[in-house]
């Protein structure tokens, strides 16, 4: 082995220990993030106080007397502690998304990067709208509709870590969904697919709408359509700004486009 081949293992070693000394500090950068902001949910406004608010949905339309219960010796304590970790991983979504920016940036050419930073940013703004969207609007109604068609004689107590499971699966349902835009535009930019080709795919893509809220949600038809609804109309946006960023002049034999 020469001199040259010797020097050139040393640096590739050394490449792959920084990069690997880098993904440790960033990967303790996004979890402390989630652990600084826990550690203040917590404190201000508390795990309590929390659970009061991610249950008021259901808990602002259950009957007079009811209430909802717990049928753990523990689950007061923990499920208002699973909420706060759960939110706090949430509100650091941002930070997490940039760490991961920060580390695949340096590897990226410039008209990479300048398609990944916006893609990073806008799709947490629509994961976000996604859990708002289902909180203020889709909760309200499947619960009160789920609470007035209660069997006479019938209390609708539900279980606060049943609660959680089934909400969290419909922010994560939602936030998921709203992503479509993103990978609209995305399909699009790269050219990989035509908007005019997806526009006339738009049966299809009704049908894997209904499809995905049937797999994505709990097995209730209010839940499924509430999504796949929006994933529709969520389409029709993307499409719009999918013909802005579409690559029409292009090389058709150094980049084909899939039709």
């Amino acid at each position: 082995m020469t001199a040259d081949q010797d020097k050139q293992e040393g640096m590739q070693e050394q490449s792959f220990v920084s990069h690997l000394v880098e993904l440790r500090n960033r990967l303790v950068i996004g979890l402390g993030s989630v652990f600084v902001i826990f550690i203040i949910l917590m404190i201000f406004p508390g795990a309590n106080a929390l659970y009061e608010w991610f249950s008021a949905p259901l808990t602002s339309i259950l009957p007079a007397g009811t209430s909802m219960i717990s049928t753990e010796p523990h689950g007061p304590f923990f499920v208002p502690f699973k909420l706060t970790g759960a939110i706090a991983v949430g509100f650091a979504v941002p930070v997490l998304l940039y760490q991961i920016w920060g580390f695949v940036a340096p590897g990226l050419y410039k008209n990479e990067k300048r398609i990944v930073f916006p893609l990073l940013l806008s799709s947490t703004l629509l994961f976000y709208l996604g859990v708002l969207f289902a909180y203020y609007i889709v909760f309200p109604i499947i619960f009160g509709f789920f609470t007035a068609t209660a069997p006479e004689g019938v209390a609708v107590m539900t279980d606060i870590n049943s609660y959680m499971s089934f909400a969290l699966k419909l922010f994560l349902a939602f936030g998921v969904a709203f992503e479509v835009p993103v990978a609209t535009v995305l399909l699009a930019k790269l050219g990989i697919v035509s908007p005019e080709s997806m526009a006339e795919k738009r049966a299809y893509i009704v049908v894997a709408a209904f499809i995905a809220g049937m797999l994505m949600t709990p097995p209730d038809i209010f839940s499924q359509t509430f999504l796949a609804l929006p994933v529709w109309g969520l389409f029709e946006i993307g499409l719009i700004f999918a013909k802005r960023v579409y690559p029409y002049e292009r090389d058709e034999d150094k980049n084909p486009v899939v039709e």
